[in-house]
């Protein structure tokens, strides 16, 4: 057996969305049938224990569904002896535009190709990390690497994945319903139900 498909059949069992991933929603709902007689009551974002203060001020901004797996990428990466936080979540349409303006409009480089409401960052799906040493923050480090690896095994996009701007420090969680969509497609929908108040992850 394919380990999608063995993954698909504990997603099946486990009554969780059907895609051979092993996400935050999969490892969660295995989480809860193993130790369930500790958690009853209790949301996975409950269950997994806070981070630095750094990360979760930033943690705070994102939506509920992805709050877990930002600190469970923190956790996991802490456990292959790498220190990572979290150091930006959710931006305004306006904080957007003025990444984008960086190198265009605007002195610096170029840090983004996305505009206001074309950046998943824009509704609280996506976060970047920075990897630290101490207290001596790394904007290089062939640990975004290795830390990619982490997020994608956890059901994560990485931006170390893109083909225009490479953005190592990047991460975001993909909804269920925008599975098999182009990011055009997915960011397109995003902004219809940021401006009809429909839930995300819905």
């Amino acid at each position: 057996m394919k380990i999608e498909d063995a993954i698909s059949a504990v997603q099946k069992e486990l009554g969780v969305y059907v895609d051979g991933r092993a996400g935050p929603e999969t490892w969660g709902a295995i989480y809860a049938h193993v130790v369930k007689s500790e958690i009853r009551g209790h949301t996975l974002a409950e269950v997994i224990g806070a981070v630095d203060a750094r990360s979760e001020e930033r943690i705070a901004t994102l939506l509920p569904e992805a709050q877990p797996i930002a600190r469970a990428l923190v956790q996991k990466a802490a456990l292959s002896g790498i220190e990572i936080k979290i150091i930006s979540g959710l931006r305004t349409y306006d904080e957007q535009n003025e990444l984008y303006a960086q190198g265009r409009t605007k002195p610096g480089i170029k840090v983004t190709n996305a505009r206001g409401g074309y950046s998943n960052h824009n509704f609280g799906i996506a976060f970047d990390v920075g990897v630290f040493e101490g207290k001596k923050y790394l904007s290089e480090s062939v640990k975004y690497k290795a830390v990619g690896v982490l997020g994608l095994d956890m059901g994560l996009e990485w931006g170390g994945n893109w083909k225009t701007i490479v953005d190592q420090p990047h991460f975001q969680l993909r909804p269920a319903w925008a599975e098999g969509m182009s990011e055009k497609e997915m960011l397109a929908e995003l902004r219809e139900r940021a401006s009809n108040g429909t839930p995300v992850y819905a």
